[in-house]
């Protein structure tokens, strides 16, 4: 026998479960999968430094490398892990939500225009959308819709119907919410690293002079030192402004994806709406007392 065709196959599109990685409900991503993308990302990012580096012409290139005459921490490598894990998780989650969007796609109702939804026909409909997407439950609208019309199936309660929709798009605008709590962590840390390797480049140099100072050199030998000092102060602040640049970036990326993520939840109840709440058969209050 042929196998199902299936207009959407979840496990095959969703980016995690694609490559064999554990998948999270939705639009989550899960830390290994993002954490491995990142040190691929980062691996990229200084193969192609590396032979500007080799340069040594640019200092806005040689910055994000340690060492040098100019002994620089490795600081740098750390801001740039957490800049590129960020970074990933945002692709994954991009494309997680692509995935998603599919789903408003399915043509979901017969195309009888004065088709009704009833507790008679729900379990149909669920048929229906099982034999179009693979795994439906894996897609957020599905879900809503699946676990809406079981109930209407199970309970046979139209009026209950609308109120679960609406208890379950909450529950996933929570869900969401939540899936954002990895960067927003990774956005406060990489300005951090910045500061550490601040504050360790400063260390370094105010200690250099302070030794120079404390075996009582003479002017000569203070100014030469003191000069070493500026320039030290200016690497160390190399950190700093490599981690408030990447933690503006990913901020910026971040709000975008949230609000096109903001975007979609409503029209995932849009489409609950056009598919379910209007087609639904009213039934009458004394009717739905009596039973």
């Amino acid at each position: 026998m042929a196998s199902q065709p299936y207009e959407l196959n979840w496990k095959k599109l969703d980016p995690e479960a694609r490559f064999g990685f554990p998948a999270k409900r939705f639009t989550g991503v899960g830390n290994v999968s993002s954490a491995l993308l990142g040190l691929f990302f980062t691996g990229v990012f200084y193969l192609v430094l590396y032979p500007f580096w080799q340069l040594n012409r640019w200092q806005m290139v040689n910055m994000f490398f340690h060492g040098g005459p100019e002994n620089r921490s490795t600081i740098p490598y750390y801001t740039v892990f957490l800049t590129m894990w960020c970074l990933a998780f945002l692709f994954i989650k991009w494309r997680k939500l692509a995935v998603q969007r599919l789903a408003l796609q399915v043509k979901l109702l017969p195309d009888d225009p004065d088709y009704i939804l009833s507790p008679q026909n729900s379990a149909e409909l669920i048929l229906r959308l099982n034999r179009k997407v693979y795994m439906a439950d894996g897609f957020m609208v599905d879900n809503r819709i699946l676990k809406a019309l079981a109930n209407l199936k199970n309970i046979g309660r139209v009026a209950d119907v609308s109120s679960v929709l609406g208890d379950l798009a909450k529950a996933d605008e929570k869900y969401t919410e939540g899936t954002y709590t990895l960067p927003k962590g990774l956005i406060w840390a990489i300005p951090v690293t910045g500061f550490i390797g601040t504050v360790l480049g400063l260390s370094q140099a105010i200690g250099g002079f302070g030794a120079v100072v404390a075996r009582g050199a003479d002017i000569a030998e203070l100014k030469l030192s003191l000069g070493g000092v500026t320039g030290g102060l200016a690497v160390a602040f190399e950190t700093t402004l490599i981690a408030l640049v990447a933690a503006l970036i990913v901020q910026l990326l971040l709000t975008i994806l949230a609000q096109k993520e903001e975007a979609f939840l409503d029209e995932c109840s849009s489409y609950c709406y056009r598919n379910i709440v209007s087609k639904l058969k009213l039934i009458d209050i004394r009717e739905d007392l009596e039973s």
